[in-house]
């Protein structure tokens, strides 16, 4: 074979490999080096390609789909520096353990190091962000289908075992990339390739045993953040709690404040009385999942000192900044919660209900203040969360409206799904990533993100028109979670406001024509209700803008 028939080939068969071990989505950045594999994509019928021109916005968007489904999209771009826009999507896949095949497109190697245009060291591009790496080599004719069907496999099962995270394949291609008459497309698949699936795992019984004769009978608390529950999870971990007698500190990326399960013992209010002095103090801790968001729930964690803190993770997570479990249960949380719920005895009624009398008056105060003040992030929340449809799915950016998500989202029966890129916490990628999210639902997606979000990010708004995303923009003027930090009252308001506050002066009416985007402004809580129940009822791409008075956000949180 010619040298372009050679790589169009070789393309053909790695991406029939990868399709037969379950890829389903490849986000397509467009360039020249990358040419074959984007070819034996866009031929393989098995697969659904995306095609987005900003390489950083196409990574976040492949984390997107990945974070919806589980499974791994791959992300596939040319050479230089559109492989090194990868990395924040590699960082949040990594901090996160979310699936994603980077693919990335090479020079061959005898003209690295020589000066040729475009030609960068790509080994080991992310460094330890991602859970393998491979060189492949240049294409041959000597390498076998076998060999690249192997490797089409062993990179989507990498993404997925031991512990879910990203991967890097670096690809090379000599000229010419493509033959001048291109083929046939390859035939159909013959029969799949089945990966390896996480088995369950459950700690031996006598641990369990051990475990749960030091919870039972004593008062505790559980704490779940973010994690892939299972959808059985929840109303598991909520008989769990009333078999032990404990109220459950539920992050609200955990899903365990929404849903038909039993909620009451979910303590979604804990932002706001975990300030209070003299608060009952556990004898154990039984934590799920992630590392909590909340300030005060972290800090409150911090000063158990006497407690005994239980921790259950899969294998190869830590999720311990404080450094204070002395139990590490490996195993799936689903399983360590049936286990345990079979073993463990209720601790005394009444410390229970000194902990839901807390949330009560904790709820009855936040809304009492989102009810009465102008429009804060805080209300922002409380009126999406009431707009989205049931089964519907909401990203929450970083910075302040995730805290305000924590602080007043409170509790509802409705099912809703709801993500954020909390590994990294970056503000950048986050239109992209939700894009992602509703690329693989198909469901309605609300967006909160505030107003330096949606400008470091508002080239990935052309991804939104066609697809049933509702982006609300909480407009402060600026930088507003800088108004929680301790230096934010030492430094002048002129300096402040010129270094950390850095007000984007952003014409969002405009900004959402030059995307198609529908468009409105809300400045009053009813005008947004008004606003948000069309945007969901009628469908389609929307951007709302909310403007605030940063003097009420400072008291709402401060409250």
């Amino acid at each position: 074979m010619n040298g372009g028939a050679l790589n169009l080939a070789w393309a053909d068969a790695f991406v029939a490999g990868l399709a037969a071990a379950g890829l389903r989505h490849v986000v397509l950045a467009p360039g020249a080096r990358s040419a074959p594999l984007a070819l034996a994509v866009l031929r393989r019928p098995e697969i659904c390609a995306h095609v987005i021109n900003d390489e950083r916005a196409a990574g976040y968007f492949a984390l997107g789909i990945g974070r919806a489904t589980r499974r791994p999209a791959a992300v596939l771009c040319t050479s230089g520096t559109a492989a090194a826009n990868l990395l924040p999507a590699a960082m949040e896949a990594n901090l996160a353990g979310i699936p994603l095949l980077m693919l990335t497109a090479d020079r061959p190697a005898e003209i690295n190091g020589w000066g040729a245009n475009q030609t960068v060291d790509q080994t080991k591009l992310f460094g330890d962000q991602v859970r393998a790496f491979h060189a492949v080599s240049v294409p041959a004719d000597d390498i076998s289908q076998g060999y690249l069907r192997a490797l089409a496999t062993r990179l989507l099962e990498e993404c997925r075992l031991p512990v879910a995270g990203p991967v890097h394949a670096n690809l090379p291609f000599r000229e010419p990339l493509l033959p001048e008459t291109i083929p046939a497309p390859p035939p159909p698949l013959g029969e799949p390739i089945a990966l390896a699936e996480a088995v369950p795992a459950l700690p031996a019984a006598d641990a369990l045993d051990a475990l749960a004769a030091r919870l039972s009978t004593r008062p505790g608390v559980i704490v779940c953040g973010e994690s892939d529950y299972p959808p059985a999870f929840a109303a598991s971990l909520a008989a769990l709690a009333e078999q032990l007698g404990a109220p459950v500190f539920a992050e609200p990326l955990s899903d365990l404040r929404c849903g038909p399960h039993d909620r009451s013992r979910i303590l979604a209010q804990q932002a706001r009385f975990l300030r209070q002095a003299d608060l009952p103090a556990p004898a154990w801790v039984l934590r799920f999942g992630a590392f909590p968001v909340s300030r005060a729930l972290e800090r409150w964690l911090s000063g158990l000192d006497k407690a005994h803190h239980v921790l259950v993770a899969s294998p190869g997570k830590w999720p311990d900044p404080l450094w204070r479990s002395d139990t590490f249960l490996r195993g799936d949380a689903l399983a360590v919660a049936e286990a345990l719920r079979s073993r463990v005895a209720a601790a005394a009624p009444d410390w229970c209900a000194a902990w839901q009398r807390l949330e009560a008056a904790a709820e009855e105060r936040a809304t009492a203040f989102c009810t009465t003040s102008p429009l804060f992030e805080g209300s922002v929340i409380r009126e999406l969360f009431a707009a989205l449809p049931p089964d519907a799915h909401c990203f929450c950016g970083n910075s302040l409206v995730i805290r305000a998500m924590d602080a007043f989202s409170g509790t509802t029966a409705k099912r809703l799904h709801l993500h954020g890129n909390r590994g990294a916490s970056g503000i950048d990628g986050n239109i992209a990533t939700a894009a992602g999210i509703a690329a693989a639902t198909a469901a309605p997606v609300g967006l909160l993100i505030g107003d330096q979000t949606a400008l470091h990010d508002c080239g990935s708004l052309a991804l939104l028109p066609g697809r049933d995303v509702v982006a609300v923009v909480v407009d402060n003027g600026g930088g507003g979670i800088f108004d929680q930090l301790q230096f934010a009252h030492v430094i002048s308001p002129a300096l402040f406001a010129r270094g950390w506050t850095a007000s984007p002066h952003v014409d969002f009416a405009r900004l959402a024509a030059a995307f198609g985007l529908r468009y409105g402004l809300a400045t009053d809580a009813a005008t947004l209700r008004q606003m948000l129940d069309a945007a969901f009822a009628s469908g389609g791409s929307w951007l709302l803008r909310v403007a605030v008075d940063r003097s009420v956000s400072r008291e709402g949180f401060a409250a």
